[in-house]
Order: structure tokens, then C-alpha cells, then sequence
């Protein structure tokens, strides 16, 4: 579908101020495609007719406003379960081991996915927890999932997946031990989901808590961002962070020549910590090198 140049500006302009995300040139091909759904539920033909249709008050007080139709329709939510895995298993294998030294005093870890979609990352860590439960018996264990997106939030909640979305990532093991097969599709169990909880969240704003986090996943969250909004975004994760915790971010992104906040974990990939770490005999920095 062809899409003016003043019509796409509009749509960037509103993705941008709703989200801070950028709509590049590169991108203008998903623009049809993407608002194919808000076409049919509309009665709209083209992307001129829904931007006309923008700057009109809603037709009903119960309408959904369209402007965040558009706006959550144009978000990437592209996620799966234990997404890039050999990057993933770094979680288990190093991250949460050395977590687990740096906070035996305490027995409580607190972790955050910032950009988290539909939730399969979140719940893939649950199911991480729920896999060693017997080692991390007495611990408390916090997953806090948030997206700017209130439509993935809502499906995060719920816990339900398709046949499609349960088998990206899960094995048929997997799907068995942690999932219940119902009519609607696949339901995470109860006892997995009891430590994870979801919440709309902007990752420009403060923190979503007040305590710092062990570890933040942000994966291809900061792609799309213009520099000075990257930058802000850095500076909110250096706040949220602990400062002997992780931040993982995606395959793509880096902290180098990014923001003077964090620097990379040497023999981890995609792991970050904050350069003001306190380098204790029980932090995980110190953990790794032994």
C-alpha cells in the first residue's frame, strides 16, 4: 500500500510522541500491513482516510481511541520463548548462579523485562525458577514484565498461547510440564506465572519500582530510539539497576558510544553492568572471575 510522504510523517510524528520510538524511512513499507486490522474494524481504505480520521473526536464515549489503535498496532512485538537462545542460556548458566552468591544474605532477587511483548520472555525465566525450584526454595523471586503497549500487557496477563506461539522456543517437554492444553490454546500453569507480574510502563519514565533490580532485560527495545532518547532510555536503566547487577540488551544494541553508565561484562554476551559496581567479594562481577 502507498504511503504519502505527509501521511507517513504524521504516523511517525504520533508513534514517536506516544512512545518515543522513530518510524524511519526504512520502515515505511510496514505502515500498510501493520494498520491492515484497523482498516477492516473501520471501515478505512487507505492510510490518508485514517489520518484525516485522527484528528476527529470519537464517535462514541466507548470507542477505543484510535490513535492508540494505530500506535500499538505499529509497536514491534516480535517475541518468543527463550528468544536467542544461546544468548539466553547465559541467564542460567553464569548470571543467575553468581546472583545467587551475591545475594545469599538476603535470598531475594528482583528482575525486570523491559519491553516485554506478550510476556514469553518474563515467563521464560519463571519457567527457568520453576526448573531449579528446590535450589531457590526460601528465595523471594520478583519478575516484573512492562510494556508501553497496553494490548500486550493485557495478553501477557492472561498467560494464553497459540499452538504457534508455544511451540517457538518450547519443546513438546516443555509445553507438557508447564503448559495445560485447552481449548483456547496453551495455558502457562498458575504456579509458574505466581512470581511474575505485569504492568504498563514506559521505558523513558522512572523506574516501575522503587527497589533496584538484580537483573534487566531490555532486547531490541532501543533500536528504535533516536540518540537522545537512547540516551534517556540508559540513563533510566542505570537508576533501575542494582549496581552489581546485569542489564542484557539485545544482539544489535551496545552500550559502546552509547552512555558512560555501563560497560560490557567481559566473557558474557549482551550483558552489561553499571561502571559504578561495587566490586565486593559477593557481587556476580566478582563471582565471574572466580
Amino acid at each position: 500500500m502507498e504511503v504519502s510522504q505527509a501521511s507517513h510523517q504524521i504516523i511517525a510524528d504520533l508513534l514517536c510522541e506516544r512512545t518515543g520510538q522513530q518510524l524511519t524511512e526504512n520502515r515505511r513499507w510496514r505502515v500498510g500491513s501493520a494498520l491492515s486490522s484497523i482498516f477492516r474494524e473501520n471501515g478505512i481504505s487507505n492510510v490518508d482516510q485514517l489520518v484525516c480520521l485522527l484528528d476527529e473526536p470519537r464517535r462514541r464515549a466507548g470507542d477505543r481511541d484510535l490513535a492508540t489503535q494505530v500506535v500499538e498496532a505499529l509497536l514491534n512485538n516480535e517475541t518468543y520463548f527463550y528468544r536467542d537462545k544461546p544468548t539466553f542460556d547465559q541467564i542460567p548458566e553464569v548470571v543467575l548462579p553468581a546472583l545467587a552468591k551475591a545475594r545469599a544474605d538476603t535470598r531475594r532477587l528482583s528482575i525486570w523485562c523491559a519491553g516485554c511483548s506478550t510476556g514469553q520472555e518474563v515467563h521464560s525465566l519463571a519457567m527457568l525458577f520453576e526448573d531449579q525450584k528446590e535450589f531457590w526454595r526460601g528465595w523471594s523471586i520478583d519478575i516484573l514484565g512492562t510494556d508501553v503497549s497496553h494490548r500486550v500487557i493485557r495478553a501477557a496477563r492472561s498467560g494464553l498461547y497459540s499452538q504457534f506461539e508455544a511451540q517457538r522456543g518450547l519443546g513438546v517437554a516443555q509445553m507438557l510440564t508447564h503448559f495445560e492444553e485447552t481449548p483456547d490454546g496453551w495455558q502457562i500453569h498458575d504456579h509458574v506465572r505466581r512470581i511474575t507480574r505485569f504492568q504498563q510502563h514506559d521505558i523513558l519514565s522512572p523506574p516501575p519500582a522503587i527497589r533496584r533490580f538484580d537483573l534487566i532485560l531490555c532486547r531490541n527495545v532501543l533500536l528504535y530510539f533516536d540518540n537522545s532518547r537512547r540516551t534517556k532510555a540508559f540513563a533510566r536503566l542505570e537508576q533501575a539497576l542494582a549496581p552489581n547487577g546485569y542489564v542484557m540488551l539485545g544482539a544489535g544494541e551496545t552500550v559502546v558510544g552509547q552512555t558512560s553508565g555501563f560497560e560490557p561484562i567481559a566473557g558474557l554476551t549482551s550483558f552489561y553492568s553499571r561502571r559504578d559496581r561495587v566490586a565486593t567479594s559477593n557481587s556476580p562481577a566478582m563471582a565471574l572471575s572466580r
